[in-house]
């Protein structure tokens, strides 16, 4: 099975569609140690505030990994979309070719997203990049609480000793940000907010079944003034290759595969969905 590859930004359908699915683990994945709590001195560690640790809406979430101030929700969202685009115009080689797949795109925007982007962060991730909003101040991807591991993997509330386990992980394919880390929205577009994810599922057609788009809105680079505009890797796994792809779901309304049109009357088409630290 195969996705839309539009041309020239994406205006026309006239072009070859690649695989996809996003549902297997890069062969190679390099992982690093969680990051430990801040600490008070070199031999007394600090304490994580409780509140911190709770799970106030029971979403598998930490407290202290959601953003609750609507200024960091907006500039989260900012500097998500904006990587994810750029990826499109002006790829960087920060962003690892066997993590290139649909689910790569949105792990590695979803990352850079909550660094701090000072000048080190410009330099490493090439030209073309530009600072797009204030930095989200509720989570430092460096001394946050998950780290890096930022992907929960496993149902149910968060809980302290899922910091120690592997209920949070630096992987995540289409499947598990669907299923542990997003929250359903609609399947209605005006629903949808900048950032918000988009899910199709074909099981019978396709060995990785599910495939997810992020949802742009009104684009950074702006063409014809239109707000619903979506990026996505169609690539099924980093050695399938596949590229970075931009294009307006109005043209993807006409896609000549009804499975791929992400209209509520499509049974393939599961919906737009909202990160849940975003919820």
């Amino acid at each position: 099975m195969q996705l839309p590859a539009p041309i020239a930004c994406c205006i026309s359908l006239a072009c070859v569609l690649a695989a996809v699915g996003c549902g297997r683990a890069p062969q190679a994945h390099t992982t690093s140690p969680r990051t430990a709590p801040a600490t008070a001195t070199v031999t007394a560690p600090k304490v994580l505030s409780p509140s911190r640790l709770n799970d106030s809406d029971h979403d598998g979430i930490p407290d202290g990994a959601e953003l609750y101030s609507f200024d960091d929700r907006e500039n989260f969202r900012r500097w998500f979309t904006m990587m994810a685009e750029m990826q499109f115009y002006q790829p960087s080689d920060e962003w690892n070719a066997e993590q290139r797949d649909c689910a790569g795109l949105i792990r590695f925007s979803w990352r850079e997203a909550l660094k701090s982007h000072d000048r080190l962060w410009f330099q490493r991730m090439g030209p073309g990049y530009e600072r797009v909003a204030p930095d989200v101040r509720a989570y430092d991807l460096a001394q946050g609480l998950l780290g890096e591991t930022l992907f929960r993997t496993v149902y149910g509330s968060f809980k302290e000793s899922d910091l120690e386990g592997k209920a949070f992980s630096q992987f995540a394919d289409a499947r598990t940000l669907r299923n542990f880390n997003t929250v359903f929205v609609s399947r209605d577009r005006r629903q949808a907010e900048a950032g918000d994810l988009l899910f199709f599922y074909q099981p019978w057609v396709q060995k990785f079944p599910f495939h997810v788009m992020l949802f742009l809105g009104k684009p950074r680079v702006a063409a014809e003034g239109a707000a619903d505009w979506v990026v996505y890797h169609t690539g099924a796994a980093p050695e399938d290759g596949g590229t970075v792809k931009k294009v307006r779901l109005a043209v993807l309304d006409q896609h000549p595969d009804k499975r791929w049109r992400p209209l509520p009357n499509n049974p393939n088409f599961i919906g737009f969905y909202r990160l849940k630290i975003l919820d």
